[in-house]
């Protein structure tokens, strides 16, 4: 079996973050989000994967090179624009062959891994598996309608008046039967390539299409409210490892990650905390659920509940919560702060005003 990650979305809603970088390389709990979608995948045995990339394409080769750090071999396979989830297995057509393999949407995170799936599609192996999850309003999804037996009767790419409340989430378990399926049908009216049109196009057929319902933590990290809430859900469950420095007047509480090469200096780190190599806190109060990247510097600040990008640099700043800071920006003050959310992109500055 092989793996298909769609990793070339423009990721709107999560600008100015996504101007710079592709949201699949966003971090949660200091690691790309697309990194916990390989590393699911590796767990069931997937090891040979292959990444559809848009714009970003190079920097995300960059960061997971041939995927050897990750025990996986990867395949870059280039995409000009979004044209659907369905236009990135045509382009993988190839790499895939004739083989089974799982399509996984690169912005999603599934703590709890796909075992139970994967052990089910193995032993059933129908045309298709998805997976499903309860939404209190799904008509921002595909929504699927199940028989008793959990069979895919029906599918539709956000229906105005769904007529069931199970939202198709971001792994498919697949045979070479969708290539057919993709091959049969045309894009939508927004211009792409739907993968719930090929996997409706194997239902009308009469082909098998199973789903398991979801009931544990899934998030499609879209937003910047949702990436926030998938740190505080992967922190925690955070494993403690210290390997910086720590000085003997900080105090570290609960489960804290400091890197090879990072400083703790007259700091309190109350976790679950994760902070990259080369970072410096000094003077400063982390709370709980916040990640700092690499070669960050937190100087006479307070951080809680929140995201720094490698670079990032926090001066003179009490209350900073709730925030995703980006790659090299600076935030100072010029006052008391309000505690107001910031989201800053890349390279910017800001001073925090009362």
């Amino acid at each position: 079996m092989k793996g298909l990650v769609a990793a070339g979305g423009l990721g709107s809603r999560l600008r100015p973050l996504t101007h710079t970088v592709p949201k699949q390389l966003l971090p949660v709990a200091g690691v790309p989000v697309v990194v916990h979608a390989l590393c699911r995948l590796r767990d069931i045995g997937i090891t040979e994967i292959a990444l559809v990339v848009g714009e970003f394409g190079a920097q995300t080769e960059q960061t997971l090179g041939d995927g050897s750090d990750l025990g996986l071999r990867l395949t870059y396979l280039p995409q000009d624009r979004p044209r659907g989830i369905a236009h990135c297995v045509s382009l993988a057509r190839d790499f895939l062959g004739g083989d089974d393999f799982v399509l996984f949407l690169g912005d999603n995170v599934f703590p709890g891994g796909l075992a139970d799936y994967a052990t089910a599609f193995r032993a059933g192996r129908p045309a298709a598996q998805i997976v499903v999850h309860k939404v209190p309003d799904p008509r921002a999804f595909g929504v699927a309608e199940l028989d008793l037996d959990g069979r895919v009767t029906r599918i539709v790419e956000k229906p105005a008046e769904p007529r069931s409340d199970l939202a198709v989430i971001g792994v498919y378990f697949c045979t070479a039967a969708l290539h057919e399926a993709v091959a049969a049908i045309s894009p939508s009216a927004r211009g792409e390539l739907e993968i719930t049109d090929a996997l409706q196009w194997l239902v009308s057929r009469g082909d098998e299409v199973h789903a398991q319902v979801h009931t544990g933590y899934w998030k499609d990290t879209g937003t910047i409210e949702d990436l926030l809430d998938c740190n505080r859900e992967l922190l925690d469950h955070l494993e403690p490892e210290v390997d910086g420095e720590i000085d003997a007047a900080s105090e570290l509480t609960g489960p804290v990650r400091i890197a090879p090469g990072a400083r703790v200096v007259r700091s309190r780190i109350q976790g679950p905390v994760t902070i990259g190599a080369g970072t410096t806190v000094q003077d400063s109060r982390i709370g709980p659920h916040t990640a700092i990247g690499r070669q960050c510097s937190v100087t006479a600040s307070g951080v809680e509940s929140s995201i720094l990008l490698d670079g990032a640099h926090v001066h003179g700043v009490p209350d900073v919560r709730a925030s995703v800071i980006g790659q090299h920006a600076r935030v100072g003050r010029r006052s008391e702060p309000s505690g107001q959310r910031l989201v800053l992109g890349d390279h910017a500055r800001a001073e925090i005003a009362g």
